[in-house]
């Protein structure tokens, strides 16, 4: 049976590396982004080459006329409910600013997105799980969450994406206890230092740092390492775990002397 998997922020980056991860496992894809459908035909060709249906849904999840767009492109792309939900899309603050100097402008910015786009954007795919559902006991559903060690890890001159990877994290743990009797787990995977165009501008920062042990593993992550800790979870691989953070950052937190 057909299985249709909803990414946002798709079509670049992390999420498209788990877009490719799902696409090798025979997931049919709606890919979100920003920009014009145009201007993302190479990713979207290249998902299409695994043999699976892939449709563009262009939106700003930050606003309900964004997800609302995104989900009507998504559910008649997936005739009805979707099976999976990858939030994966973010943003970072367009000005690394102290803490003390913060705009409201900038935290607005990054939580519209990374928190309150993803909140309820998950409200409404799930209400759709739970209805499948209840017509169908036999109908898989998941949703992952695509957080940061910066849910944790402190970086005090982008404070806004810090609380809003943080608040993530809790909206993991929220749908899963909501959903757990419904038969629809949620997970949080949380990426560490990923090579990205959104770490482009610090990349020698931390090619400094992980020369220097910032990591157990000393090298950078990549989008597939996301991809492949996604796709094991949307398996089904990890059934008597749901609202668990799975680590993809090297080691990166372990605490160590």
């Amino acid at each position: 049976m057909a299985k249709t998997a909803l990414v946002t922020g798709g079509s670049r980056g992390i999420g498209f590396g788990i877009a490719q991860a799902l696409a090798a496992e025979g997931w049919n894809l709606v890919i979100n982004g920003m920009r014009p459908e145009d201007g993302v035909q190479e990713p979207l060709e290249a998902l299409r080459s695994k043999g699976v249906q892939v449709t563009y849904a262009r939106g700003d999840i930050g606003s309900a006329e964004g997800r609302a767009a995104i989900l009507e492109v998504a559910r008649k792309a997936a005739g009805g409910s979707l099976n999976l939900l990858v939030n994966n899309a973010g943003v970072a603050p367009k000005v690394r600013a102290d803490l003390l100097e913060m705009s409201e402008e900038s935290y607005d910015y990054v939580v519209n997105t990374n928190l309150r786009g993803a909140f309820f954007l998950t409200q409404a795919v799930a209400n759709d799980m739970v209805a499948a559902k209840q017509k169908d006991a036999d109908f898989k559903a998941f949703i992952i969450n695509v957080s940061s060690i910066s849910a944790t890890v402190v970086s005090i001159n982008r404070g806004e994406y810090c609380i809003a990877k943080a608040g993530l994290s809790m909206v993991t743990q929220l749908f899963a206890t909501r959903l757990g009797t419904e038969g629809i787990p949620v997970y949080e995977v949380r990426p560490g230092i990923i090579k990205t165009d959104m770490t482009a501008g610090v990349t020698e920062k931390y090619d400094k740092l992980i020369s220097e042990g910032l990591c157990v593993q000393p090298r950078w992550g990549f989008p597939d390492d996301i991809g492949k800790a996604v796709a094991s979870l949307s398996r089904g691989d990890f059934p008597y775990s749901t609202g668990q953070v799975v680590m993809v950052d090297g080691g990166l937190v372990t605490p160590r002397l």
